[in-house]
């Protein structure tokens, strides 16, 4: 039975930009007809949060405050985990290569190469089935068992005796974690508001930078196991941290939840959250995205809502952000410790050199996220990455000293500040977040993103090339253009949202708010395409 209200305030604006506990100035539901459409819409979608929304609720900004600390140490926190786990797996390879495994495995920087794009390849192809079993079934559900499989398919590198099989585990893992981001992605958005979400995905994206910390370490010590049983210190490697990741995936199944109103299990009866702490969660999502609910947390995208979603041009400037942004900083940072090894550092001391990089990386990424939030600008912030880099990269193509044997600390200095450069991913995913408006989209643009970034990942698997070594001027020369590129697609980004927000203010404003209301309540058009939708830029 869909509930009735029957007495409720004037309609109120919906301020742009949340202020925890300022319900009044940002309820959308405030108008009884446009409260009673979407309570029609839950009902008929069996959001499984239905049961406990309500237009008029209010509660006080420090309950809100509380309820977010929860989150972030039940939800945020196991995240950042498990994007630990996947990062231990997927980037050990770096520093495998630096314990000799290319010689080992008789193999060249091309194979290597092949390695890395025939990864990113066959994690491309399982997005899309791997983001809708995760729709079908739950985030909660898929991705443990995902981590519990790439992991043992990890640990198997340790067996590798040759160019194929370097190559088929390579397969098998990028198809075993294709889909994990975007997924994280989708069951972070089940908890958070779309201004929350950036900020946690920056600590979520953290573990990136904080893996390879710790990596290095681990690496340090277990490298030194070269000659254990008679097997090599990248064998090693590779065994141990696929087994930590197995760890990781089993405490998975007990760790993640559906939904802020199904945090009780058989093992932790009373869940996360109270009442009344369950009914905050719910309510301030759906002020924050009304569409939020539009969609249950079990229930499948149809090839309808995927073509839809696909079809979405609105997001296509932020799908092209995805293939060139990080174009630039790739192929840089996969070889660095192949570089480092060229200017005669050890095998020991390569991995150690790796993490001053990886805590600036941390730091500005942080800082880099918090600020876009602080002014609500993401275009001209995330526009600060290709800013960083591209002085670092225009040094590495034409200053002289580059590449020296000589004096290798002066490449290492430039290597760790382009290396550090502020990280824009988490801003350009919660901005493709925000700007899909529907559960649908904001499920599939998820993955479409990660497609993109993917397809970037494999452009950049080719940049730099064995017949180009080992200064890589041809490579680096490319590398200039696109990060051009990419500043230009980010201004255009810009640009184009602006245009369709003052294009759609021109129309609303001119109706009236009788028929503003009609408008809400009736329209049939969904998600971005709605006039009484704005733009995120």
């Amino acid at each position: 039975m869909v509930p009735t209200w029957t007495k409720a305030p004037p309609m109120q604006a919906v301020s742009e930009i949340e202020d925890i506990g300022e319900q009044n100035t940002e309820n959308p539901f405030l108008d009884q007809e446009v409260a009673q459409h979407w309570a029609e819409v839950y009902e008929k979608s069996k959001y499984e949060g239905r049961h406990v929304f309500e237009p008029t609720m209010t509660w006080e900004k420090d309950e809100e405050k509380k309820l977010v600390r929860k989150l972030d140490w039940h939800v945020c926190l196991w995240a950042c985990i498990m994007y630990f786990a996947v990062q231990l797996d997927r980037g050990n390879l770096s520093q495998a290569v630096s314990d000799n495994l290319l010689k080992d495995l008789h193999m060249n920087t091309n194979a290597y190469n092949y390695g890395n794009m025939i990864f990113a390849g066959s994690f491309l192809a399982s997005e899309i089935p791997s983001q809708l079993i995760a729709k079908r079934i739950g985030p909660d559900k898929w991705i443990p068992v995902q981590v519990i499989c790439w992991s043992i398919a990890a640990a198997s590198q340790s067996a590798i005796t040759g160019k194929k099989g370097f190559l088929a585990l390579r397969c098998i893992l990028g198809l075993l974690e294709g889909g994990f981001t975007a997924e994280v992605i989708l069951w972070l958005s089940y908890f958070y508001t779309s201004h929350e979400l950036p900020i946690r995905l920056s600590f979520f994206f953290t573990g990136m930078s904080a893996t390879s910390i710790i990596a290095s370490l681990w690496a340090y010590g277990i490298l030194h196991m070269r000659g254990v049983l008679g097997w090599a210190g990248w064998r090693w490697l590779f065994l141990i941290e696929g087994l930590m990741t197995l760890v990781a995936g089993l405490a998975s199944i007990f760790m993640m939840r559906a939904s802020p109103v199904q945090t009780k299990t058989l093992f932790q009866p009373k869940g996360w959250l109270n009442e009344r702490e369950t009914r905050i969660a719910i309510n301030r999502l759906l002020r924050d995205d009304p569409s939020k609910g539009d969609m249950n947390n079990r229930q499948a995208i149809s090839f309808r809502g995927l073509w839809n979603a696909a079809c979405d041009y609105n997001l296509w400037p932020l799908y092209a952000l995805g293939v060139v942004a990080h174009i630039p900083t790739s192929p840089p940072s996969k070889y660095l410790t192949l570089t480092l090894k060229h200017l005669g550092f050890s095998t020991y001391n390569t991995n150690l050199l790796t993490i001053p990089h990886s805590v600036g990386h941390i730091t500005t990424m942080l800082l880099l996220t918090w600020f876009s939030e602080r002014v609500n600008q993401r275009a001209f912030v995330a526009m600060l990455q290709p800013l960083w880099t591209l002085p670092c990269i225009l040094a590495l193509r034409f200053w002289t000293g580059a590449q020296k044997a000589k004096d290798p600390w002066q490449t290492y200095a430039l290597m760790t500040v382009l290396l550090s450069y502020p990280y824009c991913q988490a801003i350009i995913v919660g901005w493709c977040s925000k700007n899909s408006n529907n559960v649908a989209t904001r499920s599939m643009s998820a993955v479409f993103f990660s497609m993109c970034v993917q397809v970037g990942s494999i452009l950049a698997d080719n940049i730099y090339r064995e017949d180009d070594k080992p200064k890589y001027h041809r490579g680096n020369r490319n590398l200039i253009i696109i990060n051009l590129l990419v500043l230009v697609l980010f201004l255009f980004a810009k640009g184009y949202y602006v245009f369709q927000n003052k294009k759609r203010d021109k129309i609303w404003h001119a109706m009236t708010a009788e028929e503003q209301v009609k408008y809400t309540v009736e329209t049939k058009v969904t998600g971005a395409k709605r006039l009484d939708f704005r733009f995120a830029h």
